[in-house]
């Protein structure tokens, strides 16, 4: 007896102890990812990212001067073409998608789906060219909201919708989202542009705008390149000025922001410009900006020198002094949230905005999104998955207050951004359910939740199933785990399954719920 109770110890310790040492590795590993990265971020990431943006600057600069993009773009396009009918050839085997790889894009997944699709080298990253009459510029779906302010500012000029950060690219906010807070008056990103030019199935070349191919043109905004390749569009542009005179209006109570936020939304003679920063239920920071080219020289506040204060550190210290009045640089406006990636940044590197650092390594701040994902290990993956939420969800603007509740129950995560925007009734995946434009607001979570009950899938799950109830949508550059029923339920697919029957796609390209879900991300 004694002798089987031994054995039986022994074969427990072997079994037990590997796991121990197992789960003491991983939690030791966990804690140094956790609270070490910075290491890794600041010596490696850091400077290899300004090697980069060095690098695309000089040769954004000379294939503007050389003026080579416009004459390079035919050859690029029918190099894609000629790989669609490559794979036409081939026996249409699998279906295809851009040959991007899911690091480089600035969404937090990866694509699982690309390795196993047939992949299509896109590699169009050119300002092509801007019509001052017609008021456009036109330009290939790789080009970055860093590239199109540095290149149009300078001129006069800027794009009704210009969202925040650096790398984010035309072919993605046209394919998936982009917002900005001119929205409440100007739409969505795809709301700004004239036409797209893409290579279908069938390795043809089509254009498309509201009198031109109008089904398509409406079809392709959301649509993740599930019914061609895009390879040009066009986008509206306007005057722009100096400088954006900011108003800061500090309020200290749900009712009291809501009430704020949407006065300064719904006036008359809009402002220009309108977000707020919610640092809790009951502060937050509501925000307006115009443009102008006069400025008190005492108030001129240019954010975007790498010594300042992050932007919404910078925002919530008016919590404490009051409403203020100060002029930003357009440029510096357009960017005020990519040094700190949002507020991401300080998860990552905790001393980022204390002052020595800023004024000793800021010019190297922020690493690149990109370079971030490519150098994730599977532990920091899973981290990210644990410890961070990453999503924007749209509700309709009169649906704010109890959404500010869900989301105080749900992830109690602040700050939150709250962008306003006007969504057009245009046909589409994405439109009001009534007839007529609405008026909606972006709730933009992004950091470690601070609620007892947070749980990456329950927590998104019971967040999606509000939005839907409200007459939301999802943005999907994050994790989805809505159904397909339930995915189809939020986004109108008419329009897009038409599309995809005419143009066959079916074997082609996925449809985007493939794309999206969380089952096809990493």
């Amino acid at each position: 007896m004694a002798l089987s109770l031994d054995l039986s110890l022994k074969n427990a310790l072997i079994i037990a102890v590997p796991l121990v040492i197992s789960w003491v590795r991983y939690r030791g590993l966990e804690y140094v990812i956790k609270h070490y990265r910075w290491v890794f971020v600041c010596f490696f990431l850091m400077p290899l990212s300004v090697v980069y943006d060095v690098f695309m600057f000089i040769r954004n600069w000379i294939v503007f001067k050389l003026n080579s993009a416009p004459k390079q773009h035919m050859n690029k396009v029918k190099f894609v073409q000629q790989q669609v009918k490559q794979w036409n050839t081939d026996g249409r085997e699998t279906k295809m998608c851009t040959a991007r790889p899911g690091w480089a894009t600035v969404s937090f997944r990866r694509g699982l789906y690309k390795n196993h699709l047939r992949n299509i080298e896109v590699n169009m990253i050119d300002i092509l060219e801007i019509d001052e009459t017609k008021q456009t510029v036109r330009v290939e779906p790789l080009v970055t909201m860093g590239q199109v302010t540095a290149f149009l500012n300078p001129l006069g000029w800027t794009l009704p919708v210009l969202p925040e950060l650096d790398d984010l690219t035309v072919g993605g906010l046209i394919m998936g989202v982009g917002i900005e807070t001119s929205s409440h008056k100007q739409g969505l990103f795809q709301h700004c542009c004239v036409s797209y030019e893409l290579v279908l199935a069938d390795g043809s070349v089509v254009t498309c705008s509201e009198t031109e191919n109008p089904d398509l043109y409406y079809a392709v905004p959301w649509s993740y390149g599930t019914l061609g390749f895009l390879v040009s569009a066009e986008i509206k542009i306007i005057p722009s000025k100096k400088y954006i005179k900011m108003e800061y209006y500090p309020v200290h109570s749900k009712e009291e922001m809501v009430e704020k936020f949407k006065e300064q939304t719904l006036l008359k003679n809009r402002n220009e410009f309108v977000e707020t920063l919610a640092y809790s239920l009951d502060k937050a920071v509501v925000m307006t900006g115009n443009f102008t080219d006069d400025a008190e020289s005492e108030k001129i506040n240019p954010i975007g020198h790498f010594w300042k204060p992050w932007f919404f550190k910078h925002v919530e210290g008016f919590l404490t002094t009051g409403p203020a009045v100060e002029y930003i640089p357009i440029r510096h406006y357009y960017h005020r949230h990519t040094r700190s990636i949002f507020w991401e940044l300080q998860d990552i590197i905790p001393f980022g905005n204390n002052p020595l650092f800023r004024y000793l390594f800021g010019w190297a701040v922020p690493p690149k999104i990109s370079l971030l994902k490519l150098t994730q290990g599977e532990t920091t993956k899973k981290l990210y998955e644990k410890y961070q939420i990453i999503q924007d969800m749209l509700v309709p603007l009169d649906k704010l207050p109890e959404a500010m509740e869900v989301f105080e129950k749900e992830i109690k995560m602040y700050p939150l951004w709250l962008c306003p925007f006007l969504l057009y009734d245009q046909p589409g995946m994405v439109h009001p359910p009534q007839i007529g434009n609405q008026m909606y607001v972006d709730i933009g979570a992004y950091g470690s939740p601070k609620s007892s009950t947070w749980e990456a899938l329950k927590t998104t799950r019971a967040l999606e199933a509000y939005v839907m109830k409200a007459g939301g949508f999802q943005m999907l550059y994050a994790d989805s785990y809505l159904t397909r029923d339930e995915f189809r339920k939020m986004f109108d697919h008419t329009l897009y399954d038409k599309m995809r029957e005419k143009l066959d796609c079916e074997k082609a390209f996925p449809e985007v719920y493939d794309k999206v879900n969380r089952k096809v991300r990493d």
